[in-house]
């Protein structure tokens, strides 16, 4: 009867062993599954300020809101006036700096989601929701930078540089500047574009050639700003209108494309709902038919795109079923992370893993990578914010690139051909293993 127990306390046993290994990797200097890793730049407390902002010792004392104030006129005067511009200073009851940062000097903090929340409940729980809408989503975009794999092997100027933006989800002040927290200033294009922009984001870009963006810049100078986000108040929508519609601090609700990243099915009936939500919004402005149809052409321009995008990972799986990608998976440095294994193989396209491979990759590989992410989503963001003639360019780009993988493909083939009539072809396994950006990334990140 003893016997029949050994499997069930081996279970127990590697449950246990697997709750505590991550326990420990999430306690070393940094945070996430690989703190263990990586340790924190000083600016890290201004983006994460929970896990790392430490209070300046240059003053101790404990002292009131009204106290602060009168030495910070001094000290920092454009901080103190944006304050007394704000709510928070023209409120009945004066929401004063000890409020966010509290009283004793030596053991100030920077305001949280969680501070801020104290007071702005509803602003706060709508938030946290969008944990439930999984990635990409504004609450989960730190913990999905520090578990990473790649997070704490990249070099640290680029680790901060992503930083930067996933702080959204540490500290307010991403949308509402400090210290006046303006919610018509986080109104305007300009609060969002700060972090989407770029190529594989480039709402900037599209939203602005859009005749919605077009209009905005010709005339938004001129609009209130201080109304909320509603029907009738904005001649043309932008980011928050449509995104944060009402003025609703969550922007994953509406999500069918999941930021183009992967193939959906438009027509579930989870997406259904979501279809109708975006056209009831549309419809503030428009004709419920067109926004109709304008969704569809969002659909047929992603299936198009995808159309494309599997035709490059057939001829990537097909070199990888050959041996034919160069330098193989045992010839170049582990990802990060992880060591060599019987099983390793190179990952290729989205449900492999290829989302997170651009390091360390084949030539090939990359230009699938940046087909995918950067040609992929300029199509994508195009065709959700109306701009047409990015549409075309990013549709021409994913073709070019698509040649340019076969022709790669097709001289891998021929120079595979050619390795095999020569007798002890050299292994290029040395070449890719070492190397000065390798070794230095080894020892220093």
């Amino acid at each position: 009867m003893r016997y029949p127990l050994i499997p069930v306390i081996l279970v127990l046993l590697a449950v246990s062993v697997g709750f505590a290994y991550i326990h420990w990797s999430k306690s070393g200097p940094g945070t996430g599954l690989y703190s263990q890793h990586w340790e924190p730049d000083p600016v890290q407390g201004y983006w994460d300020p929970a896990n790392f902002y430490q209070s300046p010792d240059s003053i101790q004392g404990v002292f009131k809101g009204e106290q602060c104030v009168q030495c910070h006129e001094g000290i920092t005067p454009g901080v103190v006036s944006d304050w007394r511009a704000s709510r928070h200073a023209q409120t009945e009851q004066t929401v004063y700096c000890s409020a966010c940062h509290g009283e004793d000097h030596q053991k100030l903090y920077l305001p949280t989601p969680d501070v801020c929340g104290s007071c702005h409940e509803k602003q706060h729980g709508e938030f946290q929701d969008e944990a439930r809408y999984g990635f990409p989503s504004h609450v989960l975009a730190m913990e999905r930078a520090v578990n990473a794999p790649h997070f704490v092997d990249k070099p640290k100027a680029e680790v901060q540089s992503c930083i930067q933006c996933h702080s959204v989800a540490t500290k307010c002040d991403s949308c509402h500047s400090r210290h006046l927290f303006s919610a018509a200033e986080a109104r305007r294009p300009e609060a969002c574009i700060t972090c989407h922009s770029g190529p594989p984001h480039p709402d900037d870009a599209t939203y602005f050639a859009s005749a919605h963006g077009q209009l905005y810049l010709t005339e938004g100078k001129e609009w209130d700003w201080s109304k909320p986000l509603t029907k009738g108040n904005y001649k043309a929508p932008t980011c928050a209108y449509c995104h944060m519609d009402s003025g609703r601090h969550q922007v994953a609700n509406k999500s069918m494309w999941k930021f183009g990243l992967r193939e959906i099915n438009p027509h579930t009936s989870k997406n259904k709902v979501l279809r109708n939500e975006w056209i009831k919004l549309c419809s503030d402005c428009h004709k419920e038919d067109q926004a109709r149809r304008w969704l569809t052409e969002m659909d047929q321009e992603r299936k198009q795109a995808w159309d494309k995008l599997y035709a490059a990972e057939d001829i990537l799986k097909d070199l990888r079923s050959d041996d034919l990608l160069t330098p193989a998976i045992d010839e170049r440095p582990p990802y990060p992370l992880e060591q060599h294994a019987f099983w390793d193989r190179e990952r290729i396209g989205f449900f492999e893993g290829q989302a997170s491979a651009f390091y360390n990759v084949s030539a090939i590989e990359r230009d699938y990578f940046e087909m995918w992410y950067f040609d992929n989503l300029s199509s994508y963001k195009a065709a959700a914010h109306g701009d047409m003639k990015r549409v075309k360019v990013g549709h021409k780009k994913l073709a070019t690139s698509l040649d340019r993988i076969k022709t790669k493909a097709s001289k891998l083939r021929t120079l595979s051909e050619a390795d095999q009539n020569k007798k002890n072809a050299p292994t290029p396994s040395e070449l890719w293993m070492k190397g000065a950006y390798t070794d230095y990334n080894r020892e220093h990140n």
